[in-house]
């Protein structure tokens, strides 16, 4: 059995946060404000593999309202979901990930956090592509003031 899931999550910037991206520090001169540490990727990873898993949201299991979860390292929230997902038999087949951001460039920085979401979900490189996009100077993303991330995840169940 297949099942797909879709991740979105969006973070306004801010000067003086570190910049947090699929569990990989980014050298910036702002980071995400959020609740937790604003991993952007992260979350959107984390909502991705929930829905696919039919679990619910992100915001039922972690709710930004919870002193438990403020400052939280997104990667542990991450692991928290997968190992559910690994106790109902469902494994990440693939995952697909856009993180939009007029600034930093994040080119150099694809690869090292395709390696970190590989370790946290415990799946091959190569079954994960992460792409960067600007927004072209235009709306929130384009004019540095909110970073995106969009991730589609396919899970397969073991029979």
């Amino acid at each position: 059995m297949f099942r797909v899931g879709i991740g979105h999550d969006t973070h306004r910037t801010i000067k003086g946060l570190p910049l947090i991206l699929g569990g990989v520090s980014i050298p910036a001169d702002f980071g995400l404000d959020g609740h937790s540490d604003a991993d952007v990727l992260l979350h959107a990873v984390t909502d991705a593999i929930i829905g696919a898993a039919g679990l619910g949201d992100i915001g039922e299991w972690f709710p930004d309202t919870s002193a438990e979860f403020a400052g939280a390292d997104s990667r542990e929230l991450l692991r928290r979901v997968i190992e559910q997902v690994h106790g109902q038999d469902w494994s990440v087949v693939n995952l697909d990930a856009i993180i939009f951001a007029e600034r930093p460039k994040l080119s150099a920085y694809k690869q090292t956090i395709k390696e970190s979401l590989s370790t946290l979900l415990g799946v091959d490189p190569s079954v994960i592509n992460i792409k960067a996009k600007t927004g072209e100077r235009v709306g929130p993303i384009g004019r540095g003031e909110a970073m995106e991330a969009q991730v589609v995840v396919l899970l397969s169940k073991k029979d």
